[in-house]
């Protein structure tokens, strides 16, 4: 086995303290939450049962997932009228335009903080 392998590779949790395997290597029946996700599922209060690691060489770390049991994981919760209604505030919030109050049809962004016709009015009057 590979030296990054074998530091990834610790099924007892002897030494990262929970099961760790290679990434790509976990054993049936765990789930990542964007896995379970994926599944309609969530990890429903489950403590973690185990982690996949994978060594980063470029940036010098590692990079864990945590799992999850999928028996043990329940169903998503549907979204609520009260939740639709405030996601969608919270979306026209970022739509408009603090400094000409208009739905710009995209989220400003936050580097200009301001739509883009705001931002660059003498480009917007040449074209």
């Amino acid at each position: 086995m590979a030296t990054a392998l074998g530091t990834c590779y610790d099924p007892t949790g002897a030494r990262h303290g929970i099961p760790t395997y290679p990434w790509r290597l976990a054993p049936d029946g765990l789930a990542t939450r964007r896995q379970l996700r994926a599944q309609g599922l969530r990890p429903g209060g489950q403590e973690i049962a185990a982690q996949v690691m994978r060594i980063n060489a470029r940036r010098g770390g590692v990079r864990v997932a945590y799992l999850y049991p999928v028996a043990g994981a329940k169903p998503v919760r549907p979204m609520t009228p009260a939740k639709w209604a405030a996601l969608a505030k919270a979306m026209r919030a970022r739509r408009t335009c603090p400094q000409c109050h208009t739905d710009a049809g995209y989220c400003i962004p936050p580097s200009l903080g301001m739509c883009v016709t705001c931002a660059y009015p003498e480009e917007q009057r040449a074209a």
